[in-house]
């Protein structure tokens, strides 16, 4: 059956961003499905590269008063009834991730008879995580959730923690939570003569070389000044590749920090998409320690997995329970720098033990992680077992 969307972002290529990355991929499988997909977006610089089939409305400008008149003018022109599925997270949609407008715009989208739902990648700033100005945000990012959750009909969280962190704000509504992974946002490239060029390129004087793909934050950079010289220290002939936005210049800083890591240390910076695939495949592990833990948010995680790399990575207080179980990925506590290097270094030191996390890592990801998960749950409209807020445990 034939369905129409409405996809809400403040993201869409050729911006950049993870929730950009999602909603082009969601809205490109939806198509793909035969459904009908608008999607409403700001406008950005650069080759739009449209999804097939996707009809891409970028006038949503900066999500003013007038930028939303002049959506509700197009969307009204549409037929009834509509569906809208918003990308949450607040940082998006303008006036310093503060656009109140904007949500009682959607509010009055609901009342007049659309559907809305909801895809929270992020539902708010944390109290007491900064300034005392990062606080009054917070508190605006609570009410608006409040104006959102109030006319939301279904509310998918990308990890089961944002729905008990949303819960109590739903005064006036009572949306379904249901937990719906963020998948990998990378297809794993399958170009032989790519990945030979890459792997001589990136394992030159190296027995072993470990990766790690971030957008590297503050936390991202001072672990990576405790980890690497001490991984080069424990792991003899390693090479630590560092992958993402921003890796070379973050390389350049670790290596101006231990200049006695010349040659152990690699950025490669941005790359295209086949490249970044074949620069993963090059690394014999990963290690991705996070500060909240591993999740199911985490698309660089989610690229791994379905890239059967072996990986090292962290539990914490975002983490969904079934990571301190699965045989996909080796874990430690967040925050444990002396473990993480433990960790790595035994790793490394075990090639049967590589291959096999590997397997299993591929495995994971297909069972439960993969989009098809996802245009499944959306199109049938409704939570599976496995996928309801609260539940991670069932995955295996």
């Amino acid at each position: 059956m034939t369905q129409v969307w409405h996809l809400v972002t403040g993201e869409f290529p050729p911006a950049p961003g993870g929730v950009s990355d999602y909603t082009w991929l969601v809205a490109s499988r939806l198509a793909a499905e035969g459904d009908v997909v608008h999607v409403w977006c700001p406008d950005a610089a650069g080759p739009a590269g449209d999804p097939p089939g996707v009809h891409v409305h970028r006038t949503a400008g900066n999500w003013t008063g007038p930028d939303l008149r002049r959506i509700d003018n197009e969307i009204d022109a549409m037929p009834a009834p509509r569906h809208l599925l918003v990308q949450w997270v607040p940082h998006a949609y303008g006036r310093r991730s503060m656009n109140i407008g904007f949500c009682r715009w959607i509010r009055g989208r609901a009342r007049a008879g659309d559907v809305v739902d909801l895809m929270v990648h992020e539902p708010f700033l944390g109290f007491r995580e900064g300034a005392f100005r990062l606080d009054v945000i917070a508190g605006v990012h609570r009410g608006m959730a409040v104006l959102l959750l109030g006319v939301a009909r279904r509310v998918w969280v990308a990890i089961p923690a944002w729905a008990e962190q949303l819960r109590p704000w739903a005064i006036g509504g009572a949306p379904q939570f249901c937990w719906l992974p963020v998948p990998s946002n990378l297809a794993v490239s399958d170009q032989p003569g790519l990945l030979a060029r890459v792997r001589a390129t990136v394992r030159t004087g190296r027995d072993l070389v470990i990766g790690y793909l971030s957008t590297y934050d503050v936390h991202a950079r001072q672990v990576l000044q405790e980890l690497a010289p001490r991984l080069a220290r424990d792991i003899p002939r390693s090479g630590l590749l560092l992958l993402g936005r921003g890796s070379d210049m973050v390389a350049a800083d670790l290596l101006a920090q231990h200049p006695e890591l010349k040659d152990r240390v690699r950025g490669v910076g941005a790359l295209e998409a086949d490249a970044l695939s074949a620069h993963l495949q090059a690394c014999d592990l990963m290690m991705q320690p996070y500060v909240d833990g591993a999740s199911t948010r985490r698309t660089t995680l989610m690229a791994l997995l379905a890239h059967g790399a072996p990986v090292v990575t962290t539990v914490g207080r975002l983490s969904e329970p079934f990571w301190n179980s699965t045989a996909a990925v080796s874990v430690v506590p967040a925050g444990d720098v002396d473990g993480m290097v433990r960790a790595v270094v035994a790793l490394a030191a075990d090639a049967g033990r590589r291959q096999r996390q590997s397997v299993a890592a591929r495995e994971l990801y297909s069972a439960r992680f993969d989009v098809a998960h996802v245009i499944k749950a959306l199109r049938e409209d409704r939570c599976e077992p496995s996928l309801r807020a609260g539940q991670p445990a069932e995955v295996k």
